[in-house]
C-alpha cells in the first residue's frame, strides 16, 4: 500500500519538474515559481518533453470543454497537488462557473500558505472586492475553491464538493492527473462510479501509465515501490483497459491515446522549437517512456452537447 507521505513526494517532483521545464523555456508558466522553489536539479529532456505533452494535451481538453460548455461548466481537480492550470485560464480570460482543487490536507494547507502570500495568485480569486474565505485546510472564493478531502472517503469529498456549492446539475469535468493508480481498484471503481450517479452530464479526464506489462513497466514498478508508492495497475494494461474501466462503470463512451502519440498530435512547429532546447540523445528512450503513459477520456452526455466530439 501507497503512503501518503509518499504519494504526497510524487506532487513536490512533479512541481519541480514542471518549474524546471519553465524555466528552460518549454512553457509558458508564471504562476509555478510562486507554488515551489527552482528545481535543485537537472532533469532529462525526455522528463520535460513528457511534462509538456502532458501539460499541453490536458490545457487542450479542458478548453474544449469549456468552449462546448460556452463557459457554464465546472471543473473539478482530484489530487491537484500545485498545479496552476486555473491561474493559467485566467491569465487568457477563460473562465468557468466554478473551479474546485481537491487534494490531501497537508497540501491543500502549503497551497494555501502560497496562495496567501502572493497577491498575483490572490488577484485572480478575488474579484469585485469579494471575500475569499479560508482556514488551515480548505479556501473557498468566488470561483475557485481548494479543499482538503481522502478521495477513499466519498462521503467527505461529496460534503467538501457541497461546501463549494457544486450543481450536480451543470456539466462537470473532473481531471485525475496520475492521481487513481495510487488508489486500490475497489475505490478508483467507486469514484467513477459515484460520479456518473451524481453528474448528470459529465468528462472524465484520466493521465497515468499504460502498458505496464512489460520489463519497462516492471522498472517502472519497482522505482516507485522503493518511493512507499505502490501502483494499483489493473487498468494501466493497455488503453483498452483504460477505456473499458470508464465504460463498465457509467460512462457512454471512452477514447484514449498514448503519450508518444499525444505529442505527435501538438502543433508541429511548437515542437520543432521545444526540440531546439536541449539536445536529445536517443528518440528511442523518448518513445519508450511515452509509450507507458496515456490519456483517457470518458464523457456521459444524455442532452448531446457535444461531449462526445471532444478529443486531443
Amino acid at each position: 500500500m501507497s503512503t501518503e507521505e509518499g504519494i504526497r513526494a510524487t506532487n513536490d517532483d512533479a512541481a519541480q519538474c514542471k518549474r524546471f521545464a519553465v524555466d528552460k523555456g518549454y512553457w509558458q508558466d508564471p504562476f509555478i515559481a510562486l507554488f515551489t522553489s527552482k528545481a535543485r536539479q537537472s532533469h532529462a529532456p525526455e522528463i520535460s518533453i513528457g511534462y509538456y505533452a502532458r501539460v499541453k494535451a490536458l490545457k487542450l481538453l479542458l478548453k474544449k470543454f469549456i468552449t462546448v460548455t460556452d463557459g457554464k461548466c465546472q471543473v473539478v481537480s482530484l489530487g491537484a497537488g500545485f498545479d496552476t492550470l486555473f491561474w493559467n485560464l485566467k491569465d487568457e480570460c477563460v473562465n468557468t462557473t466554478s473551479y474546485i482543487e481537491v487534494d490531501f490536507s497537508a497540501v491543500t494547507s502549503r497551497k494555501i500558505q502560497c496562495i496567501r502570500r502572493s497577491e498575483k495568485l490572490l488577484s485572480k480569486i478575488t474579484s469585485d472586492g469579494e471575500e475569499v474565505k479560508f482556514n488551515a485546510t480548505d479556501l473557498h472564493g468566488k470561483d475557485y475553491h481548494l479543499v482538503a478531502a481522502n478521495l477513499k472517503n466519498l462521503a467527505e469529498l461529496d460534503q467538501k464538493l457541497h461546501e463549494s456549492g457544486i450543481d450536480k446539475t451543470l456539466p462537470t469535468i473532473f481531471i485525475a492527473e496520475c492521481v487513481l493508480v495510487y488508489i486500490e481498484k475497489s475505490n478508483t471503481d467507486a469514484i467513477l462510479k459515484w460520479v456518473t450517479d451524481n453528474f448528470s452530464t459529465t468528462f472524465f479526464v484520466n493521465y497515468e501509465q499504460v502498458n505496464m506489462a512489460d520489463k519497462f513497466g516492471e522498472v517502472m514498478l519497482d522505482n516507485l515501490r522503493s518511493r512507499d508508492c505502490m501502483l494499483h495497475v489493473e487498468y494501466c494494461q493497455s488503453l483498452e483497459s483504460q477505456k473499458q474501466r470508464m465504460l463498465t462503470h457509467g460512462f457512454e463512451g471512452a477514447d484514449a491515446m498514448e503519450m508518444r502519440h499525444v505529442l505527435s498530435s501538438l502543433p508541429q512547429d511548437d515542437m520543432q522549437r521545444i526540440q531546439q532546447i536541449e539536445f536529445l540523445d536517443e528518440r528511442e528512450l523518448l518513445d519508450q517512456l511515452m509509450s507507458h503513459y496515456c490519456y483517457c477520456w470518458a464523457f456521459k452526455d444524455p442532452n448531446n452537447i457535444g461531449l462526445s466530439h471532444i478529443n486531443i
